[in-house]
C-alpha cells in the first residue's frame, strides 16, 4: 500500500481540494478516497491536518429535498425545547446546561 502523499500548508499541487474548498464549489467527495494531506505547523502542538480530494471525481452536493428540509426543522426546533419545562427557549439549549437558562438558575431569575 503506498504511502499518503503530504503537502506543506499552500503547497498541494492543482486539481485537490480539501472537503471545505469542495463544499463551497457545491461539490462532495463522493465516495472517493483521499488522495493527500496538507500539513499546516503549529508552536506548541501537532500539525494542524486536511485532507485533499481529487477535483475532477467529486460529484455534486445533493440537494435538498422537502423532506430533508421538515426533518432538519424537526431537529432544530428539538434542541430548542427545555427537557425540563418543556417550553420553547427561542435559542438553542446550552449542551453544558441540558436546560434553558431559566431553569439552569432560577434564582437569578426571580432577582432580576
Amino acid at each position: 500500500m503506498a504511502a499518503t502523499p503530504v503537502y506543506q500548508w499552500r503547497l498541494a499541487p492543482d486539481g485537490l481540494a480539501t472537503y471545505r474548498q469542495l463544499r463551497a464549489a457545491g461539490l462532495r467527495p463522493g465516495g472517493q478516497p483521499v488522495v493527500a494531506q496538507l500539513e499546516r505547523p503549529r508552536r506548541r502542538r501537532g500539525p494542524l491536518v486536511a485532507y485533499l480530494y481529487r477535483i475532477d471525481l467529486a460529484k455534486p452536493v445533493r440537494p435538498m429535498t422537502p423532506a430533508r428540509w421538515a426533518a432538519l426543522a424537526k431537529a432544530n426546533a428539538a434542541q430548542r425545547i427545555c427537557p425540563n419545562c418543556r417550553t420553547d427557549a427561542g435559542y438553542r439549549i446550552p449542551t453544558s446546561l441540558g436546560m434553558c437558562v431559566t431553569c439552569a438558575y432560577p434564582e437569578e431569575q426571580r432577582a432580576a
